[in-house]
């Protein structure tokens, strides 16, 4: 009588004991509570695959039917599984992926170089996604002297990629004049048709993505590579700066750390040089 009484007290249906919580219980509730936990906590979670964008710069990463391929793509993908977070890649002209990435329409962004520009809207990883060599390239019989001084080149007109920065060397010697840009393309293919069609004397690329184009398009025979090159820069992935995604940053850090120390980062890039 006097436990009953007891347990009415606290809220139990009079005539009624309340049955002990067993352990399994407790387990369960807990468990449940965990995984309600993981799901709020943001997108490493694994609820949904974040949302990374690039552009079509092959070998780094490219379409293939409904498939981005690539080396770039790959170490990305393979850092991300060892995290256990699903990813959705998707290539955009590259002003446009630029852009989502900046405004938070995308989660991430590969592969590009740092600028004090981007870094005020981004997020960068601390380690290095792939290394990037940057040359420059003319029509076969052009015979254009090159010593590695791009202030000797002021005569002849430049063709870029929209919205693709080529490094300190080359940014800085547009930006004082000492050559000249006059055609500007959607994509590496283009600017090279532009170059084999005349409109401009010189295409500025990274190596290994002019390279790749020129054996597709059937052109080496066309095309000289000038030396030295310009400019050995660094490329990385950097995230947007909405919130939750500083973690993935660190953890993406750790990864791509890890597959450089077991040997898997060599593989896939070895898989792209000439």
């Amino acid at each position: 009588m006097h436990a009953r009484q007891a347990l009415g007290k606290t809220g139990a249906p009079p005539g009624k004991e309340r049955a002990p919580v067993s352990f399994r219980q407790e387990v369960r509730v807990a468990w449940i509570a965990a995984v309600i936990l993981l799901l709020l906590t943001g997108p490493a979670a694994g609820a949904s695959a974040l949302e990374l964008v690039t552009l079509q710069y092959p070998p780094y990463q490219y379409q293939d039917g409904a498939e981005v391929k690539g080396f770039a793509a790959d170490i990305v993908r393979e850092a991300f599984r060892r995290m256990g977070v699903p990813v959705h890649i998707v290539i955009y002209p590259w002003g446009r992926a630029l852009a989502m990435a900046q405004d938070g329409r995308a989660d991430a962004i590969f592969t590009l170089y740092r600028t004090p520009e981007r870094e005020a809207r981004l997020d960068y990883s601390h380690q290095v996604l792939a290394p990037q060599v940057v040359s420059l390239f003319t029509r076969k019989g052009a015979d254009i002297p090159f010593d590695g001084r791009l202030d000797a080149l002021g005569a002849y007109r430049f063709g870029v990629v929209r919205s693709v920065n080529y490094g300190e060397a080359f940014e800085a010697a547009l930006k004082r004049g000492g050559i000249r840009v006059t055609e500007t393309a959607a994509s590496g293919e283009q600017n090279l048709d532009m170059l084999l069609a005349n409109r401009f004397d010189i295409l500025v690329s990274n190596r290994l993505g002019a390279w790749d184009i020129l054996r597709r398009r059937h052109a080496e025979r066309l095309v000289v590579e000038l030396r030295p090159p310009l400019e050995d820069i660094p490329s990385y992935i950097a995230f947007s700066r909405k919130p939750g995604l500083a973690g993935v940053r660190d953890r993406f850090d750790d990864a791509l750390a890890a597959m450089k120390h077991d040997g898997s980062y060599a593989k896939l890039l070895g898989q792209a040089l000439p």
